[in-house]
């Protein structure tokens, strides 16, 4: 059974390749609190635009390592044992099958890399 979940995600591909991504328009369009949307694809993987704040839940993807880098704002990971913390121009990769939250205290911008195939809300 699937649970819902009060977030925006997108998962169509918004822009074609040599199409200009234009992050801070759609930033400036964000209205939702917690917003995913792909914005092109690369290979086998996509590049993710996040805007969010507050509380995402618990989850981990058992197939899929996941890359998020901070564009603006703060994105803290809770992990089992550690919390990270990035600010902007910073960046981790998630190991599949790792339980992990993100929280973003105040809006935060991110980019996020992934595979086409993975459910963003995981599994929990």
């Amino acid at each position: 059974m699937s649970k819902e979940y009060n977030y925006v995600t997108l998962m169509d591909v918004k822009y074609k390749h040599l199409e200009t991504v234009d992050v801070p328009q759609l930033v400036k369009e964000c209205k939702d609190k917690w917003w995913n949307q792909t914005l092109t694809k690369v290979n086998d993987s996509v590049v993710r635009l996040g805007i969010v704040e507050g509380e995402y839940h618990w989850h981990k993807h058992e197939n899929e390592d996941e890359f998020f880098y901070i564009v603006e704002g703060q994105l803290l990971i809770d992990l089992e044992d550690r919390t990270i913390e990035l600010n902007p121009g910073q960046g981790v990769t998630i190991t599949k099958g790792l339980m992990h939250r993100p929280r973003a205290p105040k809006k935060t911008v991110m980019l996020m890399v992934e595979t086409d195939t993975i459910q963003p809300t995981g599994s929990e």
